[in-house]
């Protein structure tokens, strides 16, 4: 079922959040289980021609090792289909020549920029580094933590994946680590970082080109007002929320301008009810 909806063009493309909008995960990132019409609303889409792709703020992996844990739910998302932040954040730092990041994530997280040619280094006093950047790392000390600190006290250009304080998964709302980390070093440092993740104008600006469309020709489909919708009011595209994340359909009615969805769905199949695609 779709409701509050405002009228607009249709759209050529559509960029899905994943958690608790295609997929739920467990607290630990794994027994991943597709919701409800999550497969049927992609195939539908690859099979009428419509371009898609998955922004999920979750680092841990590189976008291809995720979008294999997809398939195995028989989910048609190709390796290139797959985004995270890492995938913006190397796009960044090959723009503004930083060759060297100092990473505050796991070894997925190291192995994701690397590939896309980012030096990393790991989070030790001292260690020089053209920029310093956090992402999911539930091992992440103090050790750590003052190590980056130092860096962006020196005048280090710093970044992280997501400030998203919580996430949906199966047992409810997760911890975001990210947010958790480099709120602690921006209150040592008095410096916030620039966020490469979801809302940042980045990350929509990277899958309007991914996607080859403008934004405003963009669906952006996500379960948190305060990230998916966001992103898609300051951007210009269409906001499409869904209740079966972090946000109720109550929830979704009380957000305010920057953060109402154009369109709220019960289910995610439910989006070729609204007279987008």
């Amino acid at each position: 079922m779709a409701t509050h909806a405002e009228t607009h063009a249709r759209a050529q493309a559509v960029m899905f959040d994943v958690d608790g909008t295609l997929i739920l995960s467990n607290p630990a990132l794994g027994d991943y289980r597709p919701l409800p019409g999550a497969r049927e609303t992609l195939i539908a889409l690859r099979a009428a021609g419509t371009p898609y792709l998955l922004l999920t703020n979750g680092s841990a992996y590189p976008a291809p090792e995720q979008a294999e844990k997809l398939r195995r739910l028989e989910l048609p998302v190709d390796d290139d289909q797959m985004l995270t932040p890492n995938n913006v954040a190397a796009s960044i730092f090959h723009d503004r020549g930083l060759q060297r990041v100092m990473v505050l994530g796991v070894d997925g997280v190291r192995r994701a920029l690397e590939a896309e040619g980012i030096q990393t280094v790991p989070p030790v006093a001292g260690q020089s580094a053209d920029a310093v950047y956090v992402a999911w790392y539930p091992e992440c000390g103090m050790e750590q933590i003052h190590a980056a600190a130092l860096a962006v006290l020196d005048g280090v250009p710093f970044y992280t994946a997501s400030d998203v304080p919580f996430f949906a998964t199966s047992a409810g709302r997760t911890f975001g680590y990210s947010s958790a980390i480099s709120g602690a070093i921006a209150r040592v440092a008095g410096v916030e970082p620039a966020l490469t993740g979801k809302p940042s104008a980045a990350a929509l600006a990277f899958v309007a080109r991914r996607l080859g469309v403008a934004t405003h020709a963009l669906a952006v489909v996500g379960d948190d007002p305060k990230v998916e919708t966001e992103m898609a009011r300051a951007g210009g595209a269409i906001g499409i929320g869904v209740t079966t994340g972090t946000t109720t359909l109550e929830q979704w009615a009380e957000q305010g301008p920057m953060r109402q969805a154009h369109h709220v769905v019960s289910r995610i199949s439910d989006i070729f009810d609204i007279g987008l695609f």
